[in-house]
């Protein structure tokens, strides 16, 4: 068993490998061309690997985490949890509010609420769709906070792999055999050659 998985991982790693050293990415997190390219390029890695996108990791580790909550208390501190261990950051506070709706279907029904019963959690639904009007969020748009999530992530990581190879060029710079030699711009570096 141990065998198949380490074989599974490695031949997602070499697929990705494989992606990475044909694709030329630009290691520059201010340029919304390069960050956009470099989203594409990991999208195609992930797809190509069949790895998960992080949308869908958040989305893998509420199930797992949330399957056996009976209440919706429970489930919504949950949720609260998996987004902070996340670094995830409520902008908007819609935590508050859905925690307030939940107090006033809890009020409105006068017991804790089950995620079992059907009814007390139709009036729950009403209430967070209220809330989302209110915040301007539709589902339909989901696809599209994904995409600007994922393009987050991109220019997260292209910051840090510029700041690694900034660091590996000084690094490298203090060395004797370099004193005399000019760092390359790390714009200009290509990663296939590092590969």
């Amino acid at each position: 068993m141990l065998k198949n998985i380490f074989l599974e991982v490695k031949k997602k790693f070499e697929t990705a490998l494989g992606i990475l050293k044909k694709e030329k990415i630009t290691i520059d997190a201010d340029d919304p061309a390069a960050v956009s390219q470099y989203a594409k390029v990991m999208k195609t890695v992930r797809e190509k690997a069949n790895l998960f996108s992080e949308s869908q990791r958040i989305q893998y580790t509420i199930q797992t985490r949330t399957q056996d909550i009976p209440d919706a208390r429970t489930y919504l501190l949950t949720l609260k949890d998996i987004r902070i261990k996340r670094g995830l950051i409520d902008e908007l506070g819609a935590e508050v509010m859905m925690m307030d709706a939940l107090d006033k279907v809890e009020k409105e029904i006068g017991k804790p609420l089950t995620r079992n019963d059907k009814k007390s959690m139709a009036l729950l639904t009403a209430e967070f769709d209220k809330i989302n009007k209110k915040l301007g969020i539709q589902k339909e748009d989901l696809p599209k906070y994904e995409e600007e999530l994922e393009l987050k992530i991109a220019k997260a990581q292209l910051e840090e792999l510029k700041k690694d190879a900034f660091e590996a060029m000084e690094t490298q710079k203090k060395r004797e055999e370099f004193k005399d030699e000019a760092m390359p711009d790390v714009k200009s570096l290509d990663i296939r050659n590092f590969l």
